[in-house]
């Protein structure tokens, strides 16, 4: 959306909307209130929030200091949440990676453009926390503190990491509007599934994807049965009562356009809450609206240590909403009773 300049009564009116309903989201909160998020956040400047540097690189190595925290990742139809600490991390450009035993992340710096520390203040629902966001204000991760993390520290990041000027409005644009999907019919469809079967690597997918010209979904259809097949939106639940039930290993990737956030392991507590579908563990909450759920594929992909099967859940508009795996690392073959259960699914 284009820069609101009228927040100048943004606190009361914000205020005024968490008091008609406790439990909103600042995200929807700035919806309604013609904004977007970053613009929200920015809107407190010299009050809970604090602008900070545009250092991202060296806010992540900083990372571990802050102890235990929370990980959130969101797009528009699902949130992951993980508890943990920032562990192994490596930055290479605009690429960043944090490995670690409970937070997994890869981000893709390009596209931060602000980043806030923020205060507690129960008024209009802000809790401690560093909030990322992309040069549309739409927020590409966040960091909580909780009665686990490192107080101090916290204190001492936001202010190594502040900056000088915080008078300057941020300034939020959208994103242009994506290139439309050539047809079908331009597309070489027998290079294109060549190319799949000829894959070493899960990763190999994107740069399929530009070789051809194609966008995701579009290569899912033209990619043939031997590689893809639609399954049912319903699918999500399928896998998370089954994983539930049977304590297999799973891997949950949900991200945006600046992170992706990960989940490796079991899932113990799933439970639908109306249109959500929530797993709701100490360490690892996962929220998906399903209503937003448009389309699901079973995915194969052949690299170098067998075939790697996926179950890929996209929106409306063709945006990935969420990936699903078996649990495996480079080097590892997948989890049979993974593929059986995705398999199962078409």
């Amino acid at each position: 959306m284009e820069t609101n300049s009228n927040l100048t009564d943004i606190r009361p009116r914000l205020a005024a909307l968490r008091a008609e309903d406790r439990h909103l989201r600042l995200r929807d909160a700035a919806r309604r209130l013609g904004a977007s998020e970053g613009e929200l956040i920015s809107s407190f400047r010299g009050g809970p929030t604090i602008r900070l540097r545009r250092e991202w690189a060296a806010m992540l190595e900083a990372m571990p200091s802050l102890g235990e925290v929370m990980a959130l990742t969101r797009n528009e139809h699902a949130v992951i949440e993980k508890v943990g600490r920032f562990e192994k991390i490596e930055v290479q450009g605009h690429a960043g990676l944090v490995l670690g035993t409970a937070i997994d992340l890869r981000l893709f710096l390009d596209h931060w453009r602000a980043g806030f520390a923020v205060k507690d203040d129960a008024e209009v629902g802000l809790r401690r926390s560093l909030q990322f966001f992309d040069a549309s204000g739409t927020a590409v991760h966040k960091i909580f503190i909780n009665e686990d993390s490192d107080a101090a520290e916290f204190e001492r990041f936001v202010h190594r990491f502040a900056d000088a000027d915080q008078t300057a409005a941020d300034e939020f644009r959208d994103y242009p509007a994506p290139a439309a999907e050539r047809a079908d019919a331009e597309i070489d469809v027998d290079g294109l599934r060549a190319a799949w079967a000829e894959m070493k690597d899960t990763h190999d997918f994107v740069f399929l994807l530009r070789r051809f010209g194609v966008s995701r979904t579009q290569a899912l259809r033209l990619a043939g049965p031997q590689w893809t097949a639609p399954v049912p939106v319903a699918s999500l639940r399928t896998i998370l009562d089954t994983a539930a039930s049977s304590g297999l290993p799973i891997m949950v990737f949900i991200g945006n356009r600046g992170a992706i956030e990960i989940h490796t392991g079991p899932v113990k507590t799933v439970k639908p809450t109306g249109a959500w579908m929530n797993v709701l563990d100490a360490d690892f909450n996962l929220h998906v609206h399903e209503p937003g759920l448009a389309a699901a594929w079973l995915v194969r992909k052949p690299t170098v240590d067998g075939i790697v099967t996926a179950v890929e859940f996209y929106d409306a508009a063709d945006e990935v909403v969420g990936l699903l795996f078996g649990k495996r690392k480079p080097g590892e073959l997948e989890l049979p009773e993974w593929r059986t259960l995705a398999e199962s699914l078409a």
